[in-house]
């Protein structure tokens, strides 16, 4: 076989990677709210009393850190395994993503939650404030960090291959967990933030996954 038919029969096999053109709308529309939606203009606060009950932990930016390679891996899993669980994935997160920028777009949002002064001094401290460099408290609503969690772990659920993997499946469920968590302990998003991201996440589950299941309860997965 030669290197041109091992790259169309690549491109044959994996043909939904089309997929990922979403970035191409998502990430010139993030960029655009993040430079324009910043501290220095007008933006709604968000923020709940429950808030101020919950001190910071920077020891939480561990598993915050990790969810982008949480995010990636469960992808990946689905992109070579699962073409059916893939395709569901990227429907519930894109379509949340996109709910994600319209509601940003239309209702400029963000947090006033982050310390002035931090409680300790030591290496996390140190990353957490690497992350607020990088990262503007704005744009938070609803929480992408959990709605993407969320997600990940619908699909692991749904996923009848993964089911056999109880023990991998926990380790993901708890993972995203505390993913959840440190968005809260990090005073990156408001609790507001986060029962909105579980209120999307519930609604589109309804759409994606049990609408379907309704239709077609028996119908084996799809795999690569």
């Amino acid at each position: 076989m030669t290197a041109k038919e091992r790259i169309f029969n690549f491109i044959k096999k994996y043909k939904h990677a089309w997929v990922f053109l979403y970035a191409l709308i998502y990430m010139p529309w993030f960029m655009y709210l993040e430079k324009h939606i910043t501290v220095h203009s007008e933006y709604h606060v968000i923020h709940s009393a429950l808030d101020n009950k919950i001190p910071f932990v920077e020891y939480f930016i561990v598993p915050y850190l990790l969810w982008f390679v949480f995010i990636a891996v469960v992808f990946l899993y689905f992109f070579f395994t699962d073409v059916n669980g893939f395709y569901k994935l990227a429907k519930l997160s894109f379509i949340g993503m996109t709910i994600f920028l319209v509601v940003s777009t239309l209702f400029p949002n963000g947090v006033a939650l982050r310390p002035i002064v931090f409680p300790r001094d030591n290496i996390f401290t140190e990353m957490v404030k690497m992350l607020y460099m990088a990262d503007t408290p704005t744009n938070v609503f609803p929480s992408l960090h959990v709605f993407n969690s969320l997600a990940a772990c619908i699909a692991i659920y749904e996923s009848r291959g993964l089911r056999k993997h109880k023990l991998l499946s926990m380790s993901a469920f708890i993972l995203a967990g505390l993913i959840i968590l440190a968005t809260m302990f990090l005073k990156q998003h408001s609790v507001i933030d986060v029962m909105g991201a579980f209120l999307m996440a519930y609604t589109l589950y309804q759409f994606v996954y049990a609408a379907e299941r309704k239709k077609a309860p028996n119908v084996s997965e799809q795999r690569v």
